[in-house]
């Protein structure tokens, strides 16, 4: 692969969501649960180190910090918003976007997937999507 990996380190902010609790509820996630999760990941601090095409993903709330590491091309083990373990396999979708299908290990629910992509304008959207429900969050550079 000649082109460049766009380079997605560094420290983001969440500036905006759409769609959080829909995509919890569409995940079966309880409304006690939801509530407070809505809560916890309103202000989301997500730091990004990026090697080549290997990227680690840290996100901090106030009531957990989850941290994942890939390479993309290659499946990995991850977990689903909702905390169900699945496989993802991460593409690049575009020179600025990458895209995750994700394939839940055991029992069944919505198909789940996420995408990050790099703006124009140095923000980072991430879309998750489950079943027919997409949340979009946008994230400023601090």
């Amino acid at each position: 692969m000649d082109r460049k990996a766009p380079d997605f380190s560094g420290t983001w902010k969440m500036k905006s969501s759409e769609n959080f609790e829909e995509l919890l509820k569409a995940l079966g996630v309880n409304v006690m649960l939801r509530k407070i999760a809505v809560a916890a990941a309103s202000k989301p601090l997500v730091e990004i180190t990026q090697e080549n095409e290997t990227l680690s993903i840290k996100t901090s709330t106030s009531v957990r910090t989850t941290q994942v590491t890939f390479t993309v091309g290659q499946e990995f083990n991850e977990t689903t918003v909702d905390g169900r373990p699945c496989t993802s396999l991460p593409r690049w979708e575009t020179d600025r976007k990458i895209s995750c299908e994700q394939t839940l290990q055991k029992g069944d629910g919505p198909k789940t997937s996420w995408t990050r992509e790099l703006t124009n304008n140095g923000e980072l959207i991430l879309t998750m999507t489950a079943g027919d429900v997409v949340c979009t969050r946008v994230y400023g550079k601090e």
